[in-house]
């Protein structure tokens, strides 16, 4: 690990709810900057849904060829979360490092728990919703996930947002209540201040 760490600018972990906006505000940013960062594709059990692709959302596979990895020390970290499992890959980082981009790592809280533990010289943001009931309205909204999901990720939301709060976590925390303004404060501070972060 420490020779990876030594090869690339310092990674952003970008965590929040599920319904926190995260995957809206990823896309907008590497839309506005296309060359300057690399999104680290997450392993996944979960199912593909409806217009996402093998390979550029997810790498989707199995439980048992998940474990497999997990077994050969694969992951820089991974977690079960809604009955599936998420990981991300020393792979899916070097892939983004060997272009020269700064890695971008969309993970959940245990996630961030174990990257914490690494050399990767990460910096955290959370993006929160404003509030466990508004956050419930979105899910329900975009219409996804079945009544069971909704309340499995309504109760790890509520676990996150407390996490969060807990000191020295995360480097920066931004509420979601009005997305073009959320926007503009994750690109200022992942911009302007991972742009030229330099070397770990």
């Amino acid at each position: 690990m420490a020779a990876l760490a030594t090869q690339i600018h310092r990674p952003i972990v970008i965590s929040g709810p599920s319904g926190s906006g995260k995957s809206t505000i990823l896309k907008r940013l590497f839309a506005d900057h296309p060359d300057t960062f690399g999104f680290s594709v997450s392993h996944t059990t979960r199912s593909p849904r409806p217009g996402e692709q093998d390979g550029r959302e997810y790498n989707f596979t199995n439980q048992e060829a998940f474990l497999a990895l997990v077994r050969d020390g694969s992951f820089i970290e991974h977690a079960k979360f809604g009955g599936n499992y998420y990981g991300t890959s020393v792979e899916a980082v070097k892939d983004v490092a060997e272009k020269g981009r700064i890695c971008v790592l969309d993970i959940e809280m245990e996630g961030v728990k174990q990257v914490k533990k690494t050399d990767l010289g990460a910096r955290f943001l959370f993006l929160s919703p404003p509030s466990l009931k508004i956050l419930e309205e979105r899910l329900r909204g975009r219409g996804t996930d079945d009544e069971e999901s909704v309340k499995k990720r309504l109760e790890q939301a509520d676990k996150e947002m407390a996490f969060a709060k807990e000191k020295g976590v995360h480097d920066r925390i931004i509420v979601n209540d009005d997305l073009n303004r959320a926007y503009q404060e994750v690109e200022e501070w992942v911009v302007d201040g991972g742009r030229f972060g330099g070397q770990v």
